[in-house]
């Protein structure tokens, strides 16, 4: 009987032994994972900020100018206008004040206990 246990006993170890160390890759497999994705964040966070560097390099003013200069004529651009930007009087009016008296005579109706819609379904024939 005890020769039976410890037959059981020793298969058991070696059971949780390789689950143990088929565990143990697969934490170190994901390790790796997970340093290679980090390096490959901070690369990719690099070439970000270099390419913000060329973008505030290229936007200033400074160098697109000469551009601008350059290729004057085919982009028909000019001075900006009053014009352009419009007037107060181009702006619509403002709206009418809405006539709020029919919901103050629905709201006092309400208050008093009186429902116009029941009224309303009862000339229908409707309850």
């Amino acid at each position: 009987m005890i020769r039976n246990i410890n037959i059981i006993l020793i298969f058991t170890s070696v059971l949780m032994l390789s689950g143990v160390y088929a565990l143990k890759f697969s934490i170190e497999n994901t390790a790796s994972e997970r340093t290679a994705l980090i390096v490959e964040i901070e690369s990719q966070e690099g070439e970000l900020s270099l390419l913000k560097a060329d973008e505030a390099v290229l936007s200033q003013p400074g160098h697109i100018e000469p551009i601008v200069r350059r290729h004057q004529l085919e982009l028909a651009l000019g001075p900006v206008k009053q014009e352009q930007f419009g007037a107060f009087a181009d702006l619509p009016m403002r709206p009418v004040k809405p006539n709020t008296s029919a919901m103050d005579a629905l709201f006092e109706s309400l208050a008093a206990g009186v429902d116009p819609i029941d009224a309303i379904l009862e000339l229908e024939g409707i309850e």
